[in-house]
């Protein structure tokens, strides 16, 4: 790309000039180098200087699949979900170790279903374990014992109301969602047999 005028930004440089002011990269120009562009796909953090101008022509040419085929590039972006590091899945017994570092399961939660060790796994705890009532999961988010009365219940209402209301927390969504919760745990157990 050749310019039919001086652009603003060239120079008449001498040769120490040229060594405290980077010229465009791009052959003939003698702009000053201004903008970064990689030198290649292998080469992402060595980079030309070039002036505007060529940087945009460059820009415009510039293919980073370029020599691969299909299934190489649907390999590189689904490594690059992960920058190109390597993964793999929990609880498959393998020992990853990093650094001396590994991380611990004593509860052995990530077994995948598998038994070890004499013990339950995850699967098999989960589906022992008793399941809490949809009455006791909105005492829960109450924070009243099993045995409060309806003016317990009327009064910690309003206590979580008062603490909790958007308003008082300029408009924050985490407390607009707590002030929901609130109101279904108060409606369902307000609405419950056991509450009149």
């Amino acid at each position: 790309m050749t310019h039919a005028r001086p652009h603003a930004a060239e120079l008449d440089l001498t040769g120490a000039e040229r060594l405290e002011r980077q010229l465009c990269q791009w052959p003939g120009c003698r702009c000053a180098g201004e903008y970064r562009a990689p030198k290649s796909r292998e080469r992402l953090r060595e980079f030309y200087l070039f002036c505007l101008d060529h940087v945009r022509a460059y820009n415009r040419a510039w293919d980073f699949f370029k020599g691969m085929n299909q299934v190489e590039i649907e390999a590189y972006l689904r490594e690059d979900v992960t920058w190109h590091r390597p993964t793999w899945p929990l609880g498959n017994g393998q020992s990853h170790q990093t650094d001396g570092w590994r991380w611990q399961d004593p509860y052995e939660l990530f077994l995948n279903g598998e038994n070890r060790g004499g013990r339950q796994s995850a699967s098999e705890w989960d589906r022992r374990r008793p399941r809490a009532t949809k009455t006791e999961r909105m005492l829960a988010v109450l924070d009243l014992p099993p045995d409060a009365t309806r003016s317990e219940l009327k009064a910690r209402y309003k206590q979580l109301v008062k603490q909790h209301h958007p308003d008082l927390h300029g408009g924050d969504k985490r407390a607009e969602e707590r002030l929901k919760l609130i109101n279904e745990a108060y409606t369902y157990l307000r609405d419950n047999e056991s509450f009149t």
